[in-house]
């Protein structure tokens, strides 16, 4: 080989090195935010950058968007893309820009009364988000002075600026996996109309005073699998549902939820309150509620109905916080009420179109399997009409009743409803209003330390149909 040859191959290794080395627009599929201008720091809005990369991903056939690791990018709104992977490296974070004036679209169509939508998309296929840095929701921005339970909300007519942190509207094939997402102004993950989606492994750590806060909303979704999380929420952490404003969607069904870890001054596995079609084939196994207000609770106020679901392998530890929250302690929680007439915010969504009050569906075919809760409530199951509730059975459930705050004790919780939206009793195990059809089998009932002032049974009944108790046990544990 002469001479001239040996440079020749070695500047031509040279730069395949050089070119492995590089990370360009769009080399190996791979775009990152700043070769399209985006740059690190709070003073500079990265939206428009962020979406270019995007945007030429996707029309290059898909890849990844890559936010770079150590580094945090400020930016208001921006929209997904199909067959985009949008990474975000170690320590790295994308915060939402504090300006309320950026957010203009409606996370709800037509009906601005109830929040904008920050990272969003909407009819798209194959869409993940993925790594292990964090999309910051900045929540603390958009509130108003802090309370000692809560954050006020700042007044608002028929349009309300703060941003819900990730909203997907009719995506086929979601995976968003291992990143920390924080901090939202109002509801954090939003599936609506979503098929075939997995979220894993992903802490979502909200702001415990924020109210609306919840953590992961499916709405008219169907074939979602959610493992291994970690969710901490002022709101729901996980909720199904079946928003009006999103009908053309159809039902939410074939849902499982396994190993996730919920804190919650609301309710922390809520199905409801919105349903106006149908939740059903759902299970939830293997998971842990702590420090909650009310833990699994199905609370249905629409015509639409729930049923087939199972609760499976749980640890449910709950106490009472303060009426801006809704719940009273309730470990488990079944209802169907009517809803109440809505607020200013509810621009005529409530109810169907033309209806000046709502009715609500049954709810049925309702599993609770091996699980153990720690309260100062008991179970409550409820309903407006006899029947309206039935076919629950009760298989393994341990409560232990304790006194743990100064909040007054005695009361169940069935906001959002028409009429009194409280019930004050005695504490029972099981208070079962109109249901039927209701299997209680090998539960315990322990009057635990300290003790609560209003006991009264192991269950009340009042006009409830065919409730079988067997292998029941009452345990009284000393205060001493």
């Amino acid at each position: 080989m002469t001479m001239t040859s040996i440079k020749t191959v070695l500047a031509t290794a040279s730069m395949a090195l050089c070119l492995a080395g590089c990370t360009g627009s769009g080399q190996n599929n791979v775009y990152d935010i700043t070769d399209y201008g985006a740059v690190a720091g709070d003073s500079v809005d990265n939206a428009q950058a962020i979406q270019k990369a995007i945007a030429e991903c996707s029309a290059n056939g898909g890849g990844t968007v890559v936010v770079p690791a150590g580094k945090s990018f400020m930016a208001g709104p921006f929209h997904l893309a199909s067959y985009v992977e949008l990474r975000l490296e170690p320590n790295s974070r994308i915060l939402a820009n504090p300006d309320e004036s950026v957010y203009t679209e409606s996370a709800f169509g037509d009906n601005r009364g109830e929040g904008m939508m920050w990272i969003s998309g909407r009819d798209l296929t194959q869409v993940s988000i993925t790594g292990t840095g964090t999309l910051d929701g900045n929540g603390v921005a958009f509130m108003g002075a802090e309370l000692d339970d809560s954050y006020e909300l700042k007044p608002v007519t028929d349009f309300d600026p703060r941003p819900h942190l990730l909203t997907l509207i009719n995506v086929d094939r979601t995976v968003i996996r291992d990143i920390t997402i924080r901090n939202s102004a109002y509801w954090t993950v939003h599936l609506i109309g979503c098929y075939d989606a997995t979220i894993d492994g992903i802490s979502l750590l909200n702001n415990l005073k924020i109210r609306n806060g919840d953590g992961i909303d499916l709405d008219h979704s169907r074939k979602v699998r959610i493992t291994g999380c970690l969710i901490e929420s002022g709101d729901d952490c996980i909720c199904l549902k079946n928003r009006r404003e999103w009908e053309q969607y159809g039902p939410c069904e074939d849902i499982v939820v396994t190993n996730c870890i919920m804190t919650s001054r609301s309710c922390a596995v809520k199905i409801g309150s919105e349903n106006m079609d149908s939740i059903d084939n759902v299970l939830f196994d293997n998971c842990i509620i702590k420090d909650s207000n009310r833990g699994i609770g199905i609370q249905n106020r629409d015509e639409g109905t729930v049923t087939n679901v199972t609760f499976a392998n749980m640890h449910v530890d709950c106490h009472l916080y303060s009426d801006v929250w809704w719940g009273k302690s309730e470990p488990i929680y079944v209802t169907s009420y009517p809803r109440a007439v809505g607020n200013h915010k509810d621009a005529g969504w409530r109810f169907p179109k033309g209806a000046t009050e709502g009715k609500c569906g049954e709810v049925s075919d309702i599993r609770f399997i091996n699980i153990s809760c720690i309260s100062e409530n008991g179970v409550f199951i409820g309903c407006d009409t006899p029947g309206k509730v039935r076919g629950l059975e009760f298989d393994n459930v341990d409560l232990k009743l304790i006194s743990r705050t100064d909040f007054p004790k005695g009361v169940y919780d069935k906001r959002p409803c028409v009429g009194e939206g409280f019930v004050n009793d005695d504490i029972y195990g099981f208070y079962i209003d109109n249901a039927s059809d209701i299997d209680i089998d090998r539960c315990t009932l322990t009057w635990g330390a300290p003790s609560l002032a209003k006991q009264g049974g192991f269950s009340t009944q009042l006009n409830a149909r065919r409730v079988k108790i067997k292998n029941e046990e009452i345990r009284i544990e000393s205060n001493k």
